[in-house]
């Protein structure tokens, strides 16, 4: 099958530090070249890909100092897309919404999979317009503000099998890994690891949007002895980070549309403390990969519950669930199902 993925610019595919969407694409990517598909990225020119890649700009925008205009990469990006429009069996859009008034006056086949929290009302109205595009979810809880959506069907991310090394020994501090947020909760992480009276290690990138966040609620609380904030790390470094630790904390306070932090954690061998927000209880097995709470209370139980917690059965559910291979065969599905009914609806 010929296979067009199209990336958001904001990462390099794979990133070279912090990226949630472009580090899934170039899982993905990678997964269905190595299954003898015909692939084209369209992603950044810093990205690195089996695949075929097309570029409209030289590195990723996050990390460009001299980008002040984001939006024009991507238009030009979707040029580029519909020019080549023809030699696809199917396209797979990850950039939100920006190229629905383009499919709806040209016939392409395509599915889109939402990345983001859909719980925004600005957005209400452009998916209802939009109606028949077709789409993906990461989780089914991501689904709730637009039930109706032309939903395709729920694909969770997934890893490759050999990208992380199980640890199986306990480790002797507490993670956080991710963004520097109000919805992340940084500030709740802190405060279970001092009531448990265990180590913190944050690693953490801070976006310009959440500085003033960072300086006035977080920063205070880095001073505690037992908190360690380590900074934005990539991926090479995740695996010693999480491995060694004794549980990953993700205290959200927002609808998370899948949190891959989770299943990175999972594939170490870790066991995560997790918050009851958004899909959590989809991507977590209560009691199995570590333990879902509410009150801080609970928390404080979870951590009990973790410390008797079987790291190697951690590892065998990332590996049912949540390998790259896994995710790709799924996508698969979808992509030769939109095929078929694009083929009988003409």
């Amino acid at each position: 099958m010929k296979i067009a993925q199209v990336s958001p610019l904001f990462e390099s595919v794979p990133p070279k530090l912090y990226g949630g969407t472009e580090r899934v694409v170039s899982y993905l990517t990678e997964e269905l070249v190595k299954m003898g598909h015909d692939v084209t990225l369209f992603a950044s020119g810093d990205s690195e890909t089996s695949a075929r890649l097309i570029s409209v700009c030289p590195r990723a925008l996050r990390l460009d100092s001299s980008v002040i205009d984001p939006l024009a990469h991507h238009v030009f990006m979707l040029e580029k897309v519909m020019q080549m429009a023809h030699k696809f069996d199917i396209i797979h859009f990850h950039i939100d919404y920006i190229h629905f008034p383009l499919l709806r006056r040209k016939k392409v086949n395509s599915v889109t999979t939402l990345h983001g929290r859909l719980d925004v009302p600005d957005i209400y109205s452009l998916y209802n317009e939009f109606r028949e595009m077709p789409l993906v979810s990461i989780s089914n809880d991501q689904r709730k503000p637009l039930p109706f959506a032309n939903w395709l069907g729920t694909v969770y991310h997934g890893l490759p099998e050999d990208l992380y090394k199980p640890a199986y020994e306990k480790g002797k501090y507490l993670a956080f890994l991710g963004r520097i947020s109000p919805e992340k909760r940084p500030d709740m992480a802190i405060e279970i690891a001092i009531r448990a009276g265990m180590p913190l290690k944050i690693a953490a990138k801070v976006d310009a949007a959440d500085r003033e966040y960072y300086e006035q609620k977080i920063k205070p609380l880095l001073k505690h002895p037992l908190v360690e904030f380590i900074g934005e790390i990539g991926e090479k470094e995740k695996g010693e980070f999480l491995g060694k630790a004794f549980a990953l904390l993700f205290p959200i306070d927002w609808p998370e549309p899948f949190g891959l932090v989770m299943i990175e954690s999972m594939a170490c061998g870790t066991p995560v403390l997790a918050r009851r927000c958004g899909s959590v209880p989809e991507v977590m097995e209560d009691g199995v990969t570590g333990v879902i709470f509410e009150s801080m209370d609970e928390a404080m139980k979870g951590l009990e519950q973790i410390e008797s917690m079987d790291r190697r059965m951690v590892r065998k559910v990332f590996e049912k669930r949540f390998t790259s291979k896994r995710m790709a065969s799924d996508y698969l599905k979808i992509y030769y199902k939109q095929i078929k009914e694009v083929k009988l609806a003409a």
